[in-house]
């Protein structure tokens, strides 16, 4: 056995190298008794769904252009050499003999990994025409005399050897087990043209990317089995296997672990429980097990009493049935990191990924360079056309496997990252497929009318989502389910004695539709220049809803073993981009944004400032730094919108362009930043803006750059109570620092007590604190009994601000736990007072 850089551990793997076969020989091996969807660790089908290994083959059984199946332990390479792959296959569809249907060969993408070009390579195409005649390169119109006819199998050879700088070309159709040849066909081609990946083709769809779906339910389906691969052109690379344990995300909160293994769709006979070990004494150790969830495929661990003083390897083990009815046990490792509860804490912070950018290596590198300790993707962590091929939304079974798919590829691009680092994953509109969402507390709806509210997906379905997305999160508050018996998992985090709360801030929201869109189109934006800000501001509108605001009061009054506090949730509360969309259409308002409804921001950012907490959001993935207010500007909190990882759909906030009033221009060198209203009349101080470009660089990588795709990295400084922000873009080296390669106005630094921005109107007493450094002091209003704020002081002295001078406030001080607080009652403003509190 030995461990392999990647993402599993292996003894034997599910499509075996025989030991009869040639030296690096790949052969297909499927189990005969295992009906499932996954092809096994060293396969990756398109789509996922459209396959399955049944009796031993793998076969295609939802018909549509250009499914095919990669092997990813194989490639060709540059050296000059020779290749030999070899195939046998068959109709599965009561056609007669195969049609549209071979080997794909030397598939490259444009970004150069190979996993990229699972979804956007191209390559050199060689097989069975619709015909019946073969083909390599693109099938002749001319009638050819190379043709299969009625074979209802065919074993496929294609051969290539070197002809001077060219390379011969042979492709072969064989009865299946005799040397009785069918049809023949040459070609020489360019020997670049057989570099890069190898796959086989359901159906050819010439001049396609790999993902681009056609025709879905027509043509012909085929069968494989005893695919081989040699020759001394082709190189090997076993560590490129994926699955079965494909990743796993944890978090450490309180001492309690919570872990879980992400699974593909195995069969009913395949083993269904998964172990988590760790080391003592030497040797691994079960230390808990769970059962593969048969909808979301995952296995979910939770550990009470975790020693987190002490990084702590682990191993997650899993017994695979392989060919030949052989069980071989597979792992995948990682470290559950020590809590830092001693030094700084780090956040990466992520969303909106597409799949252009797929698998994501700039971010990757980047990223495990500043060596964050926690990783936080705040939603779209996919989206619709992620993976190409489209999507499914019924049945529950076939839009699991549909969904699945695209959310591999965030763990294949991450996983290394996540499997030594807390993670927190939070789901939004474009995860449940829903191109905006407004939950309102769970209802079902339809697509066309899904602006009312609701969801559009079904109920199993969406817990599937969020089971991926969410179990290995903290314990949440308040567990009941809404409606449908759709699960929430809003609830706290504690972890390097930053407390996080985590927020579902689309999943109580009302929709506009029906409630307030008076106007033509669609009903969450707002054109009319002339537009009232109060009309869509109505009674009976929720925004966060009773639940979560009463789980955000509790949170904000309890600091037990945290220093600082983070609001973590899908978007920030204001409608900062004003220009959407490719063309940079103008919106005066959008009511996808939390700017809406009005008095549900209030009351959000009311609560949440209690805390001195710092928000960290994306969703319309706008960068950005705001200082939000209530009655005037700043007198709220902080947010920071990270970019998009791959963006999309292009949004920017050009307040100079339109001539929007501003005052308090931070910094007169940054446009578009300063005081501001937004389109539903709410105060906001921006601080620093990562407007896309407004020509895009042809490359993808260029374009998504230009689009403003990047990352966040938030840095909290416990001893100073500071909170770095910074905002990096796609296209640089954090080792190698440029001045542009973080947004114009990024790093900035705030502190805790700017999050409560509001100026005070009094002060009580200084506080002199004896005995004690660090203590929490809260503060409370006695004349209507609601606490002002809660937060953890710096030092032994604290002068609380207070907002009423002819007020009485009970102030108490000390530690929430293990408890010992002192609480004076009746304390009255007195700027020159001292108040001793001592321990």
């Amino acid at each position: 056995m030995r461990a392999r850089h990647g993402f599993v551990i292996t003894t034997l793997l599910t499509v075996l190298a025989i030991s009869s076969a040639k030296a690096d020989e790949f052969v297909s091996a499927f189990p005969k008794d295992v009906e499932r969807p996954w092809a096994g660790p060293e396969f990756w089908t398109n789509p996922m769904e459209d396959w399955q290994i049944s009796g031993g083959r793998l076969e295609v059984i939802r018909s549509g252009g250009n499914r095919n199946v990669h092997v990813l332990t194989r490639h060709v390479g540059t050296e000059q050499g020779t290749l030999s792959m070899s195939v046998v296959l068959g109709r599965v569809d009561g056609g007669k003999s195969p049609r549209s249907v071979g080997f794909r060969v030397g598939i490259k993408s444009e970004l150069g990994d190979y996993r990229s070009a699972l979804f956007f390579g191209r390559g050199l195409d060689a097989g069975i025409a619709a015909d019946g005649s073969l083909f390599i390169g693109t099938p002749s119109k001319r009638a050819n005399k190379a043709n299969v006819g009625d074979a209802e199998q065919v074993e496929l050879h294609l051969a290539a050897e070197p002809a001077g700088d060219k390379y011969n070309v042979t492709l072969t159709a064989f009865e299946p087990g005799k040397d009785t040849k069918i049809a023949e066909v040459k070609r020489q081609v360019a020997g670049m043209q057989l570099v890069g990946s190898l796959a086989l083709v359901n159906q050819y769809t010439p001049k396609a990317p790999a993902a681009t779906p056609r025709a879905a339910g027509k043509g012909p389906r085929h069968w494989f089995r005893d695919w081989r691969i040699s020759g001394t052109k082709v190189v090997t690379n076993e560590e490129r296997t994926f699955g079965p344990i494909l990743w796993a995300m944890h978090t450490l909160s309180r001492g309690a672990l919570r872990m879980t293994a992400q699974m593909p769709p195995l069969a009913k006979t395949d083993t269904r429980t998964v172990r988590l070990e760790t080391m003592k004494d030497g040797k691994w150790k079960t230390i808990a097990s769970d059962r593969i969830d048969d909808l979301a495929c995952t296995a979910t661990f939770r550990i009470d009493n975790w020693d987190a003083s002490n990084d702590v390897p682990y191993r997650i083990r899993y017994a695979l049935k392989t060919a030949g009815e052989k069980i071989e046990e597979q792992f995948y490792t990682g470290t559950v990191r020590r809590d830092p509860v001693d030094r700084d804490l780090v956040v990466a912070a992520f969303t909106g990924n597409t799949d252009r950018g797929f698998p994501n290596a700039n971010i990757v590198q980047n990223v495990k360079k500043h060596n964050p300790d926690v990783m936080i993707f705040t939603g779209d962590q996919i989206y619709e056309q992620v993976g190409g091929y489209g999507i499914h939304r019924g049945p529950v079974k076939l839009a699991t496997l549909n969904y699945l798919r695209k959310w591999y590829m965030l763990g294949w691009a991450f996983g290394d990252l996540m499997r030594d680092r807390v993670t927190l994953c939070l789901p939004d509109d474009h995860d449940v497929y829903q191109g905006n969402i407004w939950g309102n507390g769970g209802n079902p709806t339809t697509m066309k009318d899904h602006a009312k509210g609701g969801y559009a997906m079904p109920a199993e379905w969406v817990n599937m989502i969020q089971r991926t997305q969410t179990s290995h999160h903290p314990k949440p508050f308040d567990p009941t389910p809404i409606d449908q018996n759709i699960s929430v998992y809003y609830g706290d985090m504690l972890y390097g004695r930053v407390s996080f709360a985590i927020v579902e801030d689309r999943k109580f929201k009302s929709g506009p539709q029906g409630k307030v869109n008076y106007w033509k189109g669609r009903p969450d934006h707002v054109k009319d220049r002339n537009f009232d800000p109060q009309s869509v501001d109505r009674k009976g509108l929720t925004l966060l809803g009773k639940r979560q605001l009463k789980f955000l009061d509790e949170w904000t009054k309890d600091w037990r073993g945290a220093d600082m506090k983070s609001l973590v949730s899908q978007t920030i509360f204001c409608n900062l981009a004003n220009y959407h969309g490719g063309n940079r259409e103008f919106l005066v308002a959008d009511l996808d944004a939390n700017g809406w409804p009005q008095a549900g921001r209030v009351r959000a950012l009311q609560t949440i400032r209690k805390g001195f907490a710092f928000h960290i959001a994306g969703d319309q993935h706008l960068p950005s730094i705001v200082h939000h207010g209530l009655d005037a500007h700043g007198d709220c909190g902080f947010s920071f919108c990270v970019p998009s990882i791959a963006a999309g759909y292009p949004r920017s906030w050009r307040a100079d362009e339109e001539g929007r009033p501003v005052k308090n221009r931070m910094n007169p060198k940054l446009a578009n930043t300063g005081d501001y209203f937004d389109g539903l009349a709410n105060r906001m101080s921006v601080y620093a803006i990562g407007n896309p470009e407004r020509k895009n660089r042809p490359g993808t990588l260029k374009t998504l750059h230009d689009k403003s795709s990047g990352y966040g990295i938030v840095r909290f400084d416990k001893q100073k109570r500071d909170i770095t922000i910074e905002c990096w873009k796609l296209l640089v080296d954090v080792e190698k620092p440029q001045a542009t390669d973080q947004f114009r106005g990024w790093p900035k630094t705030v502190n805790v007590m700017e999050n409560y921005g509001r100026k005070a109107v009094d002060l009580l007493p200084t506080l002199q604190v004896i005995g004690m450094t660090n203590p929490v002091v809260q503060v409370i209003d006695e004349v209507n009994g609601e606490t002002v704020y809660t937060l953890r002081i710096r030092g032994d002295s604290f002068q609380p601000k207070v907002f009423r001078a002819d007020g009485s406030y009970t102030v108490k001080v000390g530690e929430q736990q293990p408890l010992k607080m002192q609480t004076f009652k009746n304390v009255k403003p007195d700027k020159d007072g001292v108040l001793k509190v001592a321990f």
